[in-house]
């Protein structure tokens, strides 16, 4: 198994080392995502039977201050991604299977809860914008050139290698640097919007049942159950023994421009099709997450077999 990796990056600075836990068998390679020679050499030297998209821009709320670099990222990247395998097709006679993380942002403001499948996407963010143009583009080369190009449209999942900008694990590490008493208070912005939260080890067990179908295709994969970012802290914060309600702050400054006030998937077709289901409580993930944290802030070592599973 092949991984690659963008020179220099910042995930490869912060999260690697959290990440070796992760990577036993896997080579990684450097790659820049939107270096279009470099993706087109790596796959007519590896000839790989899967390709799994997980590279890209990934912060909603950031995507506000970088929207070039998002879409070049999460949309322009990924035409090129299937320009080669057309490409390497009508070379070869065959090409790869190709899966592409879509994201529940892209539907944004909708009157359907839970989105299907079907639902209309109206993206809130430049994030949400350039995810929407991915899954339209690999939808097309799909219907239009006969490759094996799949989507899974993939709401919340967490694990202890979120970055710290993001909220869940803002959310853990505060409860956890609290509960040590290395801090006193956690400051967030919107406390009632509302997503779908499972365990990411559940949705990468569903991007390798997408690619195992006889038949390429698009779904949903979420839990289908929605929380609120208020529960979530009570989840966290219960977890160690202590209320939100005695250190949580809210900050006008950290809400979004153009907020989605509440997201939930419903996995039937996965369930039906692909036979998939989440096998973690959010509560054991969320819980998890926290015990991490506490661990890193007690011993400062990043890299931990306990990170694999609640």
């Amino acid at each position: 198994m092949v991984g690659t990796l963008r020179p220099g990056s910042r995930w490869a600075a912060s999260t690697l080392g959290r990440a070796y836990a992760y990577l036993d068998g896997v080579t990684l390679v450097d790659l820049d995502q939107r270096d279009h020679e470099g993706w087109a050499a790596v796959l007519e030297g590896l000839r790989p039977d899967e390709v799994y998209n997980l590279a890209g821009f990934t912060s909603v709320g950031a995507s506000w201050g970088a929207a070039e670099t998002v879409a070049e990222a999460n949309g322009m990247a990924v035409l090129r991604m299937l320009e080669s395998l057309r490409a390497f097709r009508d070379r070869h006679g065959w090409a790869p299977r190709f899966f592409q993380p879509s994201s529940s942002e892209m539907f944004g403001v909708t009157d359907q809860q839970p989105q299907t499948e079907n639902t209309p996407h109206h993206p809130r963010s430049p994030y949400a914008a350039t995810k929407s143009f991915a899954h339209h583009l690999t939808v097309n080369y799909r219907e239009s050139y006969g490759l094996f190009t799949a989507t899974g449209t993939l709401y919340n999942h967490e694990s202890p290698l979120r970055p710290a900008h993001f909220v869940t694990r803002k959310i853990s590490s505060g409860v956890a640097a609290i509960s040590l008493g290395r801090a006193s208070s956690l400051t967030l912005g919107n406390l009632d919007v509302r997503r779908d939260w499972g365990w990411a080890g559940d949705y990468a067990r569903a991007m390798q049942l997408v690619l195992a179908q006889d038949e390429p295709g698009d779904f949903i994969i979420g839990t289908g159950v929605s929380r609120s970012l208020a529960s979530v802290l009570d989840l966290a914060f219960s977890s160690v023994g202590l209320s939100s309600a005695s250190y949580v702050t809210q900050d006008p400054a950290l809400m979004r421009p153009a907020d989605v006030a509440s997201l939930v998937g419903d996995p039937t077709k996965a369930r039906e099709q692909l036979g998939w289901e989440p096998s973690v409580p959010f509560e054991d993930v969320i819980a998890h997450m926290v015990r991490v944290d506490v661990e890193r802030l007690r011993t400062g070592v990043e890299e931990s077999a306990a990170y694999l599973q609640p």
